[in-house]
């Protein structure tokens, strides 16, 4: 069976998107491969690499990607999962080609303000919100 090539795009790909690829790669990686793309790229927030690493998973070492970068590559996916939150929503959807468009709105943890314990805290509700919208789409997409 082929894998379904995933690619999840947010705003500056430092956050939302990033950790919904490495949950996605984790959590079903016979069914699927996922990359993760921002429209204007940014820099990966060190506050969700802590809040991944809390989860078990390792994204220090990942790099930031330009959505327009895979555009110029002239790269294919399978689904197109935009994880912006809903202010921002009409901006992620800029990705060509024929796959699925498929919206799951989360806040954005680089908006979050207060104390580094706060900021943490609630990125961990945003990182455990990805997971368990990965966890039902993957349940649809492997029932069918």
């Amino acid at each position: 069976m082929r894998k379904k090539k995933v690619l999840f795009v947010c705003i500056h790909n430092g956050a939302r998107s990033q950790m919904a690829k490495a949950f996605l790669n984790m959590m079903a990686p016979e069914s699927f491969e996922a990359e993760s793309a921002g429209i204007e790229p940014g820099a990966l927030n060190p506050i969700v690499v802590d809040v991944m690493k809390d989860a078990g998973i390792d994204i220090a070492s990942n790099q930031t990607k330009g959505v327009q970068d895979l555009i110029d590559e002239g790269r294919v996916y399978d689904y197109v999962i935009t994880v912006c939150d809903e202010a921002s929503a009409e901006r992620c959807l800029v990705f060509p080609g024929d796959g699925q468009r498929v919206h799951m709105g989360f806040e954005d943890p680089s908006a979050f303000e207060g104390s580094y314990e706060g900021k943490f805290e609630k990125t961990k509700i945003i990182r455990d919100q990805i997971k368990t919208s990965l966890k039902q789409w993957i349940k649809e997409q492997t029932d069918d």
